[in-house]
């Protein structure tokens, strides 16, 4: 009953609390064992599986963070999927900062190749000079048609409106003034869908012509011979010049001549043939306006006057700067001449405007000093004297143009001398007068040549100078 000896009951649970407590050999190694095998309540089969999953789970999301533009730089991994860099196996550390800065793509698509094969940029369709092939009709396309096999595709003009066609065709034809190239206009009309309203075209060019120069008018002459045919038809001229004749009322206010000037056109353009001849005979007895009964009445006298030898061709003349000048200086000889008739100094400006050679106004200068030196009257002197001072206030002869004919005189003059013994007297006073006047200047005056000896009265007289006069 006291202390002594276990029993065999307590004795089996001293043998069960013995074998619950293990050794420290049984401790390392069942308990690791144990440790090993199971993972967050999860048993591993085998000892390294563990290990193995977890490199190849990190492996595989490293390959899946990288792009494919770093698979040539060196990465590569070990037979067991250890990630190695270089010789060592060992990565550089990267920075937060340099992977948000880094603009590579973290999609791991493609192959590392540029976009667009290097031609790149937005709507680029490829790299430039790359020529691509025709691309084949699909015939198992469902929006597929046959008659898109067929069609031919063209530029389509729409046709000119009647507010623009005065805004459109006015610049070319004032452009056509200046260069004068009639096939340019007929090329800018081509392009043009002029329609119905082509017959517009002559009835435009006269109506400008009427307010411009006489070489503008030629010019208008020859676009209209030009055109027809190419761009306009007979019909279209026709119908044209028969606007011209009901509107010549309203024409009339804006340039007075317009009656006689259309008359001109009538004639020329029935001479070049791009009216009929008949076209007059159909107004016969049916025309009530004035100016259209004046303007038809101005073609007929030139056309009978055409069959009498008239050059209706060179109905308006030719630019100034077409003509020869032997022409030129003819003209102005009769236009000086005519002034010393009439004494009517706007007239003799406006045909010397009409001349149109601003550039060889120099030659008009020198025939009107030559035709002082050689008259023998004190009439010619001062009506000359006052054109050149009213076509200087007047700015029809500029301060070149002056001077040079001045200086023409003063270098012909021993010449002149010859034929008229008095030049060089006459030509002294002429150029004092002209000074007085105020239209040269002092220097061209001092350049005025003189006679190198002065003529005695006689031999006895005592060294006096014979006075001259005029």
């Amino acid at each position: 009953m006291g202390h002594g000896l276990p029993s065999d009951n307590n004795r089996g649970n001293a043998d069960d609390l013995s074998d619950s407590f293990l050794s420290g050999e049984e401790e390392n190694g069942i308990i690791t064992k144990n440790i090993k095998n199971e993972i967050n309540g999860n048993w591993i089969s085998a000892p390294n599986s563990i290990h193995e999953a977890r490199l190849k789970a990190k492996a595989k999301r490293r390959l899946r963070k990288t792009s494919s533009r770093d698979s040539g730089r060196g990465d590569s991994f070990s037979e067991n999927g250890d990630p190695s860099r270089g010789t060592n196996g060992t990565a550089p550390p990267t920075s937060p900062k340099s992977k948000l800065l880094d603009r590579k793509s973290r999609a791991g698509k493609g192959r590392g190749l540029p976009k667009k094969g290097g031609a790149g940029g937005k709507g680029v369709w490829g790299p430039p000079g790359e020529v691509y092939d025709l691309e084949e009709v699909d015939v198992k396309d469902p929006n597929y048609d046959e008659a898109q096999e067929n069609c031919v595709y063209e530029t389509v003009v729409p046709p000119l409106e009647e507010g623009a066609f005065e805004k459109t065709l006015t610049p070319i034809v004032q452009e056509y003034f200046e260069h004068g190239d009639t096939n340019e206009v007929a090329e800018l009309l081509g392009e043009l869908n002029l329609g119905s309203m082509s017959s517009g075209v002559p009835m435009l060019a006269v109506s400008l012509a009427l307010e411009a120069k006489a070489s503008h008018r030629e010019l208008t002459s020859r676009l209209l011979t030009d055109l027809c045919g190419r761009v306009l038809s007979r019909s279209d001229v026709e119908s044209s010049f028969d606007k011209l004749l009901r509107e010549l009322p309203d024409l009339v206010l804006d340039t007075p001549g317009a009656p006689q000037l259309v008359g001109q056109f009538i004639a020329r353009a029935v001479k070049d043939q791009i009216l009929s001849k008949s076209y007059l005979d159909g107004y016969k007895g049916r025309v009530d306006c004035v100016h259209a009964r004046a303007a038809l009445d101005r073609a007929a006298v030139l056309l009978k006057m055409g069959l009498g030898g008239l050059r209706i061709d060179n109905l308006w003349g030719t630019g100034g700067g077409q003509r020869p000048v032997t022409q030129l200086v003819r003209e102005m000889t009769l236009l000086l001449k005519e002034y010393l008739l009439s004494g009517d100094n706007k007239e003799a400006e406006r045909c010397l405007r009409e001349l149109e050679v601003p550039h060889f106004h120099h030659e008009f200068v020198y025939e009107a000093m030559v035709m002082v030196l050689e008259s023998k009257g004190e009439k010619t002197f001062k009506m000359v004297l006052q054109l050149l001072k009213f076509l200087w206030v007047s700015s029809i002869i500029t301060v070149d143009q002056m001077r040079r004919g001045y200086e023409r005189v003063y270098m012909d003059i021993a010449e002149i001398n010859i034929d008229v013994p008095r030049a060089y007297f006459i030509l002294e006073q002429f150029v004092d007068k002209s000074f007085s006047a105020g239209f040269i200047c002092e220097k061209l005056r001092d350049l005025c040549p003189s006679r190198g000896r002065k003529r005695f009265v006689s031999e006895g007289d005592g060294g006096r100078f014979k006075l001259e006069s005029y």
